[in-house]
């Protein structure tokens, strides 16, 4: 009996060329381990509504690890033209499923290396070296969404946010609402994951990217309980801090300048990127 059972989520187009691919490797290197294949992607959205059906989340309770492909993802309105006929104007929803795998599983650590190993040809150079650790589970990513904008959240923002006075013109009809949301709890574990990485593996600096001077109260949370965790638990790993503009700029100019990378979840989707 194999030790581990290790699930395989190819999704839709792509996925399942990557996940051909893998499983050459992972033929090669001869884990002791049971491979399921699970039920994700798009046919599952339009046969069931559902790209993500609950068969598959409970298999995937029972794995050790998940190996996952790639999914199709379309916008809204066209998502729910492409439902099968029986399913049409009966309230199903399109929701991301790698979004749900990752709140259901609390992944929150999305680390992401990116090496480049002396003698590739096709190497920019050969001294990048960097690992981003991407928070993944809250953000614009959340999908906490409204459209329309419901009179009740209009007022909400109209009484605490003098900023809205700029929509005041413009119907509940006419304003779309998507709201970034990052807790103190989400911004440390992604901080301290981004330290503790570099402290065990002997990177000298964590890099925060964020937008403080314009995102200023989600990037300026990240950024102050970044600050506090630098100076509390790893005074002996330098912090520095970037604006996410300027730092597509420095990871062109400059990749070798840098290590251990961390932010929220669409800017490290951006960057990493």
């Amino acid at each position: 009996m194999s030790k581990y059972k290790i699930a395989l989520l190819p999704g839709d187009g792509i996925g399942n060329d990557v996940m051909d691919a893998a499983g050459i490797v992972l033929d090669k290197i001869g884990l002791d381990a049971e491979y399921k294949v699970g039920d994700i992607g798009w046919k599952f959205w339009i046969s069931e509504g559902n790209p993500l059906p609950e068969r598959t989340i409970e298999m995937l309770k029972g794995c050790k690890c998940a190996l996952f492909g790639a999914i199709t993802s379309k916008p809204k309105e066209e998502a729910e033209k492409e439902l099968s006929d029986n399913l049409k104007n009966k309230g199903f929803v399109y929701s991301s499923p790698i979004v749900k795998l990752r709140k259901e599983f609390d992944l929150y650590a999305n680390i992401r290396p990116c090496r480049a190993f002396p003698g590739n040809p096709l190497n920019y150079r050969d001294d990048i070296d960097i690992v981003i650790f991407r928070e993944n589970t809250e953000d614009l990513y959340s999908g906490v969404e409204f459209f329309p904008l419901p009179e009740e959240l209009r007022e909400t923002l109209m009484k605490y946010s003098t900023n809205m006075a700029q929509y005041s013109m413009a119907a509940n009809s006419e304003i779309a609402v998507s709201c970034r949301i990052l807790t103190k709890n989400g911004c440390r574990r992604i901080v301290k994951s981004a330290f503790e990485y570099a402290k065990s593996n002997g990177y000298k600096s964590v890099t925060i990217v964020e937008k403080p001077n314009v995102v200023r109260e989600t990037s300026g949370l990240m950024l102050r309980e970044s600050r506090d965790v630098a100076r509390n638990y790893y005074p002996d790993v330098e912090l520095w801090e970037a604006n996410v503009d300027a730092m597509a700029m420095w990871l062109i100019k400059n990749p070798q300048d840098y290590g251990i990378i961390a932010t929220s979840n669409m800017f490290g989707d951006i960057i990493s990127d």
